[in-house]
């Protein structure tokens, strides 16, 4: 699994070639949109990551009784 810091790299070079996408005069027209669609993905992969680490960090800090009853909460809820 990619660390934090390589999913928002790889989402900067996608914005990055979508900015020069953009920018070029030989384009199709769905070039940017299933480049535009990669980046949504990706930065919602990025954020429920981020979220399942917060929310573990917390849990193990104030709740460590509760933990894998949260933990299925929190799951429930990044999936929806």
């Amino acid at each position: 699994m990619r660390n934090t810091e390589q999913r928002i790299n790889i989402i900067i070079g996608q914005l990055e070639g979508i900015k020069k996408m953009l920018n070029q005069k030989n384009k199709t027209c769905f070039d940017s949109v299933v480049q535009l669609k990669a980046v949504k993905s990706s930065v919602a992969s990025l954020m429920d990551k981020i979220l399942e680490e917060e929310f573990n960090l917390c849990f193990d800090k104030q709740c460590p009784s509760s933990k894998d009853n949260l933990k299925k909460i929190v799951s429930e809820f990044i999936k929806k």
